[in-house]
């Protein structure tokens, strides 16, 4: 029996030709199988059958009918999660340093998904078996907030939020060296390394436009102490940024100095502190904060 999905494309999407945004979001099919399924006629966007090329915008409507495939179970783990917030609806979790979002090919345990499977009872189906409740990402190596949707009507208000920009998003991070000024605004465009597919850079090549707002929290001889604020959610935004201003975020082994600081630390110091939005279903503004993990201060006070 077919399987049929819907998705509500985000803006971590936009842009991106369908195929690929495909082979990301249904990740336990192949690509060869997802070719059969265009060819068939099976991938809709807004109520049109599409072509693989065609490139997806935020809020555009994809459903996709699968074939039956053997069954791939996402087990869930018993794996220590901070649930700083939960009601019917959604779920606020803070992730620690080194743990993976949600499963991908060739890695499907030990990830913020596999725990959540064992603490949460429901999640929302938008995005698949291998995404269940999940909205928003941020990196393996970055802690922090993340909201979670514990059912459809939730995710989709969250993601809405999300794509129109009216979620409340802060960092926290030690970067490289003393930047100048007191507080700036870095009003740069982001789009993928020609160089290396998996990096981002600043360019003006296939970008979206990207806009972090930082602050200094406080100044030491060799570092800078800061707070983030994004304005727009670009992949890896704050760390690309940083690198392009030449501060670079310590720890960071992307975009980082590589030096013997930078060695110290199992991933960046970056640490998304603050996130607020207005609940989906009952509309309160809600806002969340979490402590900056105690391997910042193993540097700050150092």
């Amino acid at each position: 029996m077919r399987e049929t999905r819907e998705y509500i494309v985000t803006e971590e999407f936009d842009g991106l030709r369908l195929d690929k945004f495909l082979s990301e979001v249904v990740s336990e099919f192949s690509r060869e199988k997802l070719k059969e399924v265009f060819d068939e006629g099976f991938v809709l966007i807004n109520g049109k059958v599409s072509k693989p090329s065609i490139k997806i915008a935020v809020n555009d409507h994809i459903r996709v009918t699968l074939p039956e495939m053997a069954e791939l179970a996402v087990i869930a783990q018993d794996i220590p999660l901070n649930i700083i917030y939960e009601d019917d609806d959604i779920v606020i979790v803070d992730k620690p340093q080194g743990m993976v979002v949600h499963p991908a090919p060739g890695n499907y345990t030990d990830t913020m998904v596999n725990a959540l499977l064992y603490h949460i009872k429901n999640l929302s189906a938008i995005n698949g078996i291998i995404r269940p409740g999940i909205v928003h990402r941020i990196d393996k190596d970055t802690s922090g907030l993340l909201a979670v949707a514990k059912n459809d009507a939730a995710h989709n208000g969250l993601a809405k939020q999300f794509n129109d920009h009216t979620i409340t998003r802060a960092y926290t991070a030690v970067v490289h060296g003393n930047v100048e000024g007191e507080k700036g605004i870095i009003d740069a465009p982001l789009g993928r390394d020609i160089s290396d597919r998996k990096s981002f850079a600043v360019t003006e090549r296939n970008s979206k436009n990207a806009i972090t707002h930082y602050s200094v929290v406080k100044r030491y001889e060799e570092y800078t102490h800061l707070n983030l604020k994004l304005e727009t959610g670009r992949t890896h935004q704050i760390r690309v940024h940083m690198k392009f201003i030449r501060h670079p975020v310590i720890g960071d082994k992307q975009y980082g100095l590589h030096t013997s600081l930078d060695a110290q630390f199992n991933g960046q110091l970056l640490h998304a502190y603050l996130l607020g939005f207005y609940h989906p279903l009952t509309k309160e503004y809600l806002e969340f904060k979490s402590e900056m993990p105690s391997y910042f201060y193993k540097l700050i006070n150092a």
